[in-house]
């Protein structure tokens, strides 16, 4: 197998041929075909071969193959449409995903397609439908796009352009910004300059270049032939280009909502039209015919973050959200509006600007503001309150409730309680979520979209923030704590719920360094620390082979470029992170949990955090000496391990017949993990693994394992307490512990609607109204190429 660097050389020596050249080769059928074969996953690529971590370079050498040459292009959509009709034939099920987004991404960019192509590709995807999950849902989604982009030829890229980039226009004005996020536990000073680096590189265009791209792209996507490429690429340079870009995105647009299109139709004549008055508004000669120009496709504003303590994510995609060119020309109605986003100095506003006016959820009143500083009763609702970046420490509390102004009580709108209603009706079939009043945990993990199924259609809104995190397990379970607080935020007053739509991305990078002697020692949960990262490669094959092959090469990568800094590289991780986000639709849902920590101090109060993979139970007192007098004075000591706790839990079967249990051991330690170790044990509940410690035992640390989705466990001495990590993570460990709790988290969403529905409940049903069919859990959505591939 090649490696990295000899690859990576390859590719370097290439590119710079082809930049002197200053056209890019003409690739045959065979070729391509050969590249096709040497990116597709096999059954090895699960366990990182060498050849798994260099299918993501293959794949992303085969699209800089052709994204630049229509040619090329062209040849490649006729071999990935042959493969998926072979693969069909023979029933290569491992083949069709990885082909079928090969396919999809290399349309986006073609220039020109022919009509037979698109119904070969448009009659496969709806063949797709008769299959079961996830291939019927990434066909449905697919003939949809195909379908449109039959009929308005080179709409997907000029949508694409325009919201990754934030064009102005009046006429399709959704905004999608990524936000990469790195744990600075993994990323060094120099490694994040690098990362920093690359997707600064590929982000040098200007809006004027994206708006000639569009326009060229359009016009050739449909006049094909007719058009001559490089004489309008030549004049779109020498002409003020945003009156015809603001003419292209009308028509298209128009189109699309006449149902009109065909070529030879509307959007032909008038492009044909349109491209005549530019050539020849500038040339005497007439429009003519000739070769296709290249017009690629620009990666999405990205922005890179660090994510420390000072950093709130949230808060960033508000800045985003009020500086978006949208925002001035499509402004939502008045009562959505949020006033801590666009009254409060200490958020988003300079320090000098006045605040005028302020909108509140209490009464007003000194005496009626809570002491702990969380005023909403909806806040409580879910059991829990965890401390966030944007809450105030109580010094700041005092302050601002001293320097309150007058106010008026606002109630919540109908309007925001149905969006989070109809955010939890969506996922209704995730985490604990029960239909009828069922059971109230399902055991089988969700994954992908579940619109079909909603009797609510799913609001677009006009914004899309795609969150990307870099690290372990405990950037993640980070992620998850701040979206709980996000959620109950939100409960309490909806502002980027209405606005924004939150993907959520996650691209495994482990710590350079290697594991101690006496972490191997450890249960086999501890040998990695990016265990949400193997699940989802375990049952996405093709996020394995792009998404966590990138996690082990991002370092290599640096190594490279601090060997040669003075060799201009191509942009790799931003290329890969943008391949990502705009395939990668389909999303496996985690359940976020909740735990109550109480400590052997009684002058210490109860902590309430969430963990999403992992929870560590250590007892740093191991040994002590309990063995009676008598036998002391016949000089023989027993030493005894561990601390002696007492565990209660509900047992999870798949019958559904859940009991409660409970029973005394003395451990020498444990964990809860949320993520299964093999694919046989993928459950969606908690595996609590214990080390029971037996004096009789040869072997005296007995594992002692459980499924359970409620788990107590408390110290019944004093001298031995526990000490807790929470997702792996160093800055959230508790020592001292006596006893803790660990529980499902409830969505606000499910909190408030229950809330509402109590008041008018007469019957004495637990759930009344549509709080019955909302998912009572969180989920936190990850987002995959498949989803998970039975």
């Amino acid at each position: 197998a090649m490696t990295c660097q000899a690859l990576w050389d390859s590719m370097g020596r290439a590119f710079n041929m082809e930049s002197k050249a200053g056209c890019f080769p003409t690739f045959s059928e065979r070729e391509l075909y050969r590249s096709v074969q040497a990116v597709l996953p096999r059954e090895t690529d699960i366990h990182q071969s060498p050849d798994c971590l260099n299918k993501g370079m293959l794949r992303w050498t085969l699209h800089k193959k052709v994204q630049n040459n229509p040619a090329n292009s062209l040849s490649l959509l006729w071999v990935l449409i042959k493969e998926l009709e072979k693969a069909e034939r023979w029933d290569s099920l491992e083949c069709i995903i990885p082909l079928l987004h090969t396919l999809m991404y290399a349309i986006i960019q073609t220039a020109c397609i022919p009509d037979e192509l698109y119904k070969r590709v448009y009659d496969f995807c709806k063949r797709l439908l008769t299959y079961p999950q996830p291939y019927c849902t990434i066909g449905l989604n697919y003939t949809r796009r195909i379908k449109t982009e039959r009929s308005v030829p080179g709409l997907l890229y000029q949508r694409m352009v325009v919201a990754e980039q934030r064009l102005k226009n009046d006429h399709y004005p959704f905004q999608e910004r990524v936000f990469v996020l790195a744990d600075p536990e993994v990323f060094s000073a120099s490694l994040a300059q690098v990362v920093l680096a690359d997707i600064e590189a590929a982000s040098a265009s200007s809006p004027i270049d994206h708006m000639r791209n569009v326009v060229q792209h359009s016009i050739q996507a449909t006049l094909g032939q007719q058009c001559h490429g490089p004489k309008l690429a030549k004049t779109l340079k020498d002409i003020d280009v945003e009156p015809n870009f603001q003419d292209v995105i009308a028509t298209a647009e128009r189109c699309v909502e006449e149902g009109r299109g065909r070529v030879g139709g509307a959007l032909k004549s008038r492009l044909q039209q349109l491209h005549g008055d530019i050539v020849t508004g500038v040339n005497s000669e007439a429009a003519s015919s000739g070769p296709l120009f290249d017009c690629p496709l620009p990666n999405p504003e990205m922005s890179f973050h660090l994510w420390t303590e000072d950093l709130d994510i949230w808060r960033e995609v508000a800045k985003w959200l009020r500086s978006s060119s949208s925002s001035e020309q499509f402004s939502l109605s008045p009562e959505h509006e949020d006033p801590e986003l666009g009254e409060s100095p200490g958020d988003l506003l300079p320090p000098d600007k006045t605040r005028f006016s302020v909108l509140s959820n209490d009464s007003g009143i000194e005496r009626d503001l809570s002491h702990s500083g969380d005023a909403s009763p909806v806040a409580s609702l879910d059991s829990g309150h965890v401390s966030a970046s944007w809450e105030p420490c109580k010094s700041e509390q005092e302050s601002v409730r001293l320097a309150r102004r007058g106010g008026m009580k606002v109630k919540p709108s109908v309007k925001d309680s149905v969006a989070l209603m109809q955010d939890t009706l969506e996922g209704h079939a995730g985490g604990l979520g029960s239909r009828g009043g069922g059971r109230e945990v399902i055991l089988q993990r969700r994954a992908g979209s579940n619109a079909s199924q909603t009797p609510f259609p799913k609001q677009h809104r006009l914004f899309t923030a795609r969150i990307v995190v870099l690290g372990g397990d405990s950037i993640v379970g980070r992620l998850a704590k701040a979206y709980y607080c996000l959620r109950k935020r939100e409960a309490r007053r909806i502002c980027l719920t209405m606005k924004v739509s939150l993907q959520f991305y996650y691209i495994p990078v482990c710590a350079a360094a290697t594991a101690t002697s006496s972490d191997k020692e450890n249960h086999q949960s501890k040998q990695t620390p990016c265990t949400l990262g193997s699940y989802l490669s375990t049952v996405d094959p093709w996020y394995n082979c792009n998404i966590s092959s990138l996690g082990c090469m991002i370092p290599k990568l640096a190594k490279m470029q601090q060997t040669n800094p003075s060799k201009p590289k191509e942009p790799f991780v931003s290329d890969v992170i943008s391949y990502y986000v705009r395939m990668g639709q389909q999303p496996v849902y985690f359940n976020i949990y909740f735990v109550k920590i109480t400590f052997t101090s009684m002058t210490k109060d109860p902590v309430e955090d969430v963990f999403l993979t992992h929870l560590e139970v250590d007892v740093p007192d191991l040994r002590h000496s309990s063995a009676p007098m008598r036998e002391k004075q016949k000089k023989c000591v027993a030493d005894v391990c561990g601390a002696l706790v007492c565990i209660s839990y509900k047992k999870v079967t798949l019958s559904g017949r859940d009991t409660d249990r409970g029973l005394p051991m003395r451990t020498t330690g444990g964990h809860v993990s949320a993520i299964p170790s093999s694919a046989k044990d993928d459950l969606n509940c908690l595996t609590l693994t214990l080390k029971e410690w037996q004096a009789k035992a040869k072997n005296n640390n007995v594992v002692f394992k459980i499924r359970s989705n409620n788990i107590k466990m408390c110290s019944l001495e004093s001298r031995s307490s526990l000490r807790i990590t929470l997702d792996r993570d160093c800055q959230r460990i508790y020592n001292d512990v006596h006893s803790i709790e660990i529980l499902p988290c409830l969505d606000p969403g499910y909190c408030v609607q229950k809330n509402r529905m109590s008041k008018l409940n007469l019957g004495g049903d637990k759930d009344a109204g549509l709080s019955k069919y909302m998912s009572k859990g969180l989920p936190l959505p990850v987002n995959t190429f498949a989803g998970i591939i039975n």
